[in-house]
């Protein structure tokens, strides 16, 4: 079981075209925590090739400073991951994602290729980093089965748009249509250790929906979003960063707790209102992203 807090602050994730070197220049100085190197959906189909080459080239040429670099795979039935994890990893990328992720089978597929490539490299197995994203109707039924299924799974990455086609829903901007799957995937995600990241918001010029989106998110208990456009990034990074306010409370309440304890004494309030074991935990969260 992965513990995601150990690993990575993944506040935006940002999917660029794997095919566009320009683009992912670009997303190599931005202000985002996850560059998404897409060789899927981002991708023509008569350009696929044309991506994994690219998508190499960055890997070995940019300088990603912190920026986790992940690359987005096809999905296991088109035949397409065992090429490009064989020409990607040799670049050593963070982690990969496994696309429209249903069932084990297809976790498990993608864990092979990548401990296969770890292998032959002579690294670590499991150094490569799993994430899956959620963006079926059978994938989200599945949902216990794929976060089990590898221990390099880090993430759970909810893709509203693809999930919409593909159960009939008419995408909305109050996204009740999918809100089932959203509350389902963050739920699983925080069962067995994962950390879970929210849809893409479409509209990249629309900063105020953006923002009201993304708090809707957090309050549900993601713990960061994907995004479509540079521009996203800034705001998704304040959004799920902790405010000093926040910071400030977590830290009293924890030191009142630690005070009550060391006194014996058991239930308590704190300003004005009881305090238990679940406000507490939230408040050690807190810290943790904070850190």
């Amino acid at each position: 079981m992965a513990v995601a807090y150990t690993h990575f602050a993944r506040r935006s994730l940002l999917f660029m075209p794997g095919d566009s070197m320009k683009k992912i220049q670009k997303a190599a100085s931005w202000e985002v925590d996850t560059v998404i190197l897409d060789l899927e959906d981002g991708v023509a189909q008569n350009r696929k090739l044309e991506a994994r080459t690219t998508v190499a080239e960055a890997l070995q040429a940019l300088d990603f400073g912190a920026r986790e670099r992940l690359v987005r795979l096809n999905h296991v039935s088109t035949g397409l991951p065992a090429a490009e994890v064989e020409a990607t990893a040799v670049w050593r990328p963070d982690g990969f994602i496994a696309p429209k992720a249903e069932d084990e089978a297809d976790l498990r597929a993608v864990d092979r290729l990548l401990e296969s490539a770890e292998r032959q490299l002579g690294l670590e197995i499991g150094v490569f980093r799993l994430f899956a994203m959620i963006e079926t109707a059978r994938g989200v039924m599945n949902l216990k089965e794929i976060a089990r299924a590898t221990s390099r799974l880090e993430g759970l990455i909810f893709g509203a748009e693809d999930l919409a086609g593909d159960i009939g829903a008419v995408r909305t901007a109050a996204a009740w249509e999918v809100f089932y799957a959203r509350s389902a995937v963050v739920t699983a995600a925080a069962a067995y250790g994962l950390q879970a990241f929210d849809m893409v918001f479409p509209d990249f010029h629309d900063a105020a929906g953006l923002e009201a989106e993304s708090r809707f998110a957090r309050q549900l208990g993601y713990t960061g979003k994907t995004c479509i456009h540079p521009n996203q990034t800034p705001i998704v990074n304040r959004v799920f960063s902790p405010t000093p306010e926040e910071i400030d409370r977590a830290q009293r309440l924890i030191q009142a707790f630690a005070a009550q304890q060391a006194a014996g004494a058991g239930a308590f309030t704190f300003e004005g209102r009881m305090v238990d074991m679940p406000m507490l935990v939230a408040a050690r969260k807190v810290l943790a992203r904070a850190r």
